[in-house]
This record gives C-alpha cells, sequence and structure tokens, in this order.
C-alpha cells in the first residue's frame, strides 16, 4: 500500500508540474476492444481515493443491466502522457481496474483475469514474461467503397524503400512508443504489401498486455496524421500474409530463467519442455481466445508461414511453437515462441490461456512430443497423423466448439468471461454463415 501511495503520489505531482490537462482513463471490455473516460486533475485524487463509477451494461460482456454499476480504479504504475495530444495541452493516460460497488474485483475484468493466472504462476514460485511481435497492415484509405483495400507500398519483408510511408511510419511509432516508455527490440517491413512489424521487448504479462492496448491505440493515431489507415485485421488481403502477434514466453524463478538448462536439448529446461507440451495439448481449446475472429482462421488456414497444426521444432517456422536459437552464454535469453496468435487478440485474456496451458503442463508433466523437423505444410494427412500432429481449428465455429468443452479455459477465464465470450463468438458466426458472398455469387448465381 506504501508503494501504491508513493505511485499515486508522483502522478498527482507530475499532473501539476507538467500542467496536464485531462486524464484518459483506460480498460478493455472483454474482446479486447480499448475503453476510455477522460476527467480534469481536480478529479484525479477521487478517482485514486474512490474510482470512477461506469454503467457496466454498455460494455461488451461486462455486467447485466440490472447489475450495471461498477467502478474504475486507476493503475497509477501505469500513468503516461500521450505523446500525439501534443505539449500544448498535455493528456494522461493510466489503465484501470474494474470492481463491484462493493470493492471486489469484477469478474469481468480482463485485465483481473491475468492478474488471477499471473498470482497462480506467482505461487508456484515463477513469473511470466512476455515479449511480441506484432504485424499490422498500413492501408492509403479505411474507406473500401465497394473495393479491396489498398497497401501504402509493394515491398515486400525486409525491404527498404526510400523515403518510403512505412520507413517514416515506424521511425515515428517507434519514437512515440519510447517516449512512453515502451521499450522496441525491431522494427521492419514485413512480407505482404504495405505489412509492418514491430517487436516490444520483454516485459512481465501484465505491463505487456497493457502495452500491446497502448501499441494498438498508438498505431492507429500515428496512422491518422499521417494520412493513412493501420489494420490489425488478421486477414485483410486474401493473397498475402496475415496479421500474427508471434509471442515469445519465459518463466523466471527470481533471478534465474526457469526454461534455461545447460545440458538440455536446445537449453531447454525440463520446465520449459513440459511448458510447451501444455501449450500443444491444450492449444485446440484455447484457439477461440488467441484468434477470436471468424477472419483470424483464414490466416491460419492459407499458408505464408502461419501455422496450421500442432506441432513444435527447432527452427521450423512451419510449427505452432518453436524453440528459437539461444543466445550463448546469456542463458536469460533461452523461451519459446508461440506462432499461433494473431494481432486482433485480447491480450489479457491470451496471455491468460497461454500461461495456464503452459502451467498445466509443468503441474501434470506432461511429456513433449518428438520434435516435427519437417515443413509440416508439405507433409500429407497420412504422415501427419502417423507422426501424432494433429491440426488446429478450421474455422471459428470448431473453435468455439473445442473451447466449450474446456476445463481449463473455462477455471482461467471464470464463468462470466467463458460465457460472455462464448455467446460473442457464436453471434459472430452465426452471422458470418447467414452472409452470401461475392465468392459465392461470382460461382453460383449464373445459369446451371
Amino acid at each position: 500500500m506504501a508503494s501504491m501511495g508513493r505511485q499515486q503520489e508522483f502522478v498527482l505531482r507530475t499532473v501539476e508540474d507538467r500542467d496536464v490537462r485531462f486524464i484518459r482513463l483506460w480498460f478493455a471490455d472483454v474482446l479486447g476492444q480499448l475503453k476510455s473516460v477522460a476527467i480534469v486533475p481536480a478529479e484525479l485524487e477521487g478517482a485514486f481515493g474512490e474510482g470512477i463509477g461506469f454503467d457496466g451494461s454498455s460494455v461488451e460482456g461486462f455486467a447485466r443491466v440490472f447489475e450495471s454499476d461498477m467502478v474504475l480504479r486507476p493503475d497509477p504504475a501505469t500513468f503516461s502522457l500521450l505523446p500525439w495530444r501534443g505539449e500544448s495541452e498535455p493528456t494522461g493516460r493510466m489503465f484501470c481496474d474494474i470492481y463491484s460497488p462493493d470493492g471486489h474485483p469484477a469478474a469481468s475484468d480482463a485485465r483481473h483475469v491475468l492478474k488471477r493466472t499471473m498470482d497462480r504462476a506467482a505461487e508456484r514460485g515463477f513469473t511470466f514474461y512476455v515479449h511480441p511481435e506484432i504485424e499490422f497492415y498500413l492501408f492509403e484509405s479505411g474507406d473500401l467503397s465497394g473495393r479491396p483495400p489498398v497497401p501504402v507500398d509493394t515491398a515486400g519483408y525486409f525491404d527498404h524503400v526510400n523515403g518510403g510511408t512505412a520507413n517514416d511510419f515506424r521511425r515515428t511509432a517507434v519514437q512515440t512508443l519510447e517516449a512512453m516508455g515502451i521499450s522496441v527490440e525491431f522494427s521492419h517491413h514485413e512480407a505482404g504489401p504495405g505489412q509492418n512489424e514491430i517487436d516490444l521487448r520483454y516485459a512481465d504479462g501484465l505491463t505487456m498486455a497493457d502495452n500491446v492496448m497502448t501499441f494498438r491505440a498508438m498505431v492507429k493515431e500515428v496512422a491518422i496524421e499521417q494520412g493513412v489507415f493501420a489494420s490489425f485485421m488478421p486477414k485483410p488481403l486474401s493473397d498475402h500474409p496475415g496479421n500474427g502477434m508471434h509471442t515469445h514466453v519465459s518463466l523466471f524463478e527470481g533471478e534465474n530463467n526457469a526454461f534455461y538448462e545447460a545440458g538440455g536439448e536446445y537449453q531447454l529446461s525440463q520446465t520449459g519442455r513440459q511448458f510447451v507440451a501444455g501449450l500443444l495439448r491444450h492449444a485446440a481449446e484455447i484457439s477461440a481466445v488467441t484468434n477470436q475472429h471468424v477472419n483470424s482462421f483464414k490466416r491460419i488456414w492459407t499458408g505464408h508461414e502461419a501455422p496450421s497444426y500442432i506441432c513444435w521444432g527447432h527452427r521450423n517456422r512451419s510449427a505452432l511453437v518453436r524453440v528459437p536459437q539461444y543466445k550463448s552464454g546469456k542463458s536469460s535469453s533461452a523461451r519459446i515462441e508461440y506462432r499461433g496468435m494473431d494481432s486482433s487478440a485480447n491480450p489479457y485474456l491470451a496471455y491468460s490461456v497461454l500461461l495456464a496451458a503452459g502451467l498445466k503442463g509443468i503441474e501434470e508433466g506432461y511429456e513433449l512430443p518428438p520434435e516435427a523437423e519437417d515443413d509440416v505444410w508439405n507433409l500429407s494427412d497420412n504422415e501427419r497423423r502417423a507422426m501424432g500432429i494433429d491440426s488446429l481449428p478450421a474455422s471459428l465455429d470448431e473453435a468455439i466448439a473445442r473451447m466449450e468443452d474446456s476445463e481449463l479455459v473455462a477455471e482461467t477465464l471464470g464463468e462470466e468471461v467463458f460465457d460472455f465470450f462464448l455467446r460473442n463468438k457464436r453471434e459472430e458466426w452465426d452471422g458470418y454463415r447467414a452472409q452470401v458472398t461475392e465468392y459465392e455469387l461470382n460461382r453460383h448465381f449464373g445459369p446451371m
């Protein structure tokens, strides 16, 4: 509590010293959409003490009408100024936790779901760290008007485009992130036209989930400033790669990387192997969370190095889970990479189910199956079956069915989030399958 008090004092002092005019209180709904309410500095101390009330029934997945009162409590550790709001009228932001009026954490708060899962890991002595590679597309406009989206360039993987929009965009985006205290490792053009990737430096799971939410808001703002449109849609272009969010994961026990073992295969410890085994065993049932949209499965099942099959490998980029090359002499770099998640996932819930699946593997002592050394895309169904390699769900409908039967996902998300998420995803699938698409018209409308 003393630490919390010092953090609150720091925020109050900074707001006064920097003449901050507005403070935006941010939180995410169950689907990962960013929500915001602005308060003036005079209300800030009260927000820390009593919270800010709001109507939870108007937010996706939060509360029913007859129990709609909810309270936002800002987390002072997340305070930052928003660089894109400028210096003339500085604006700050903080992420919030959601509470019911009786003072208990709201069961529907995705941020609380992740906190609860990380507390489970902490009980076993683990701190959960993640490092995401976030992909997105830049288009000339967000107004489709009956035509496909037009990328801002025709460049490809790691291409350098002299004077190109993407170069200027990434430079501004990285500078903006660093101004907010969010460290960046890499940025580059990705394989698709107009597609870019920015990799955030590792942080604990909760901090990184907040950072991903900030990242997506920032990218949209920078795009508006530069007269382009940014999209995190999993598969916006049918003939080009989708937007993944490959996520590197590690567990630490104090200062020691629990995934590292000097004599282990690929320097991966038994704990790391069991964590990977947990991810593989539960991959299908968590896929509705890590890939939450109808469109997500078009990324997974159309190639371009997107993983479709449940297996692991070392340098094998067709595998769902990869064990990257260990950096000699640096045990802290030992980690695993989960390649299934896409950029539109709710990071709080996605990180929760990833961590829960890995912990289950450790707790139950799951055995890691043999490594897939071949390009699993090029294997026949019979060959994959003989190797014991199953596939990820082929559609949101199949992913929903797997999630419905999952005790692990139900326990991790909690009853309220689990039930709402499934209802929302069923509605999305029902709406999708009722559509008559351009493909169907082109193929079947003419005379038979």
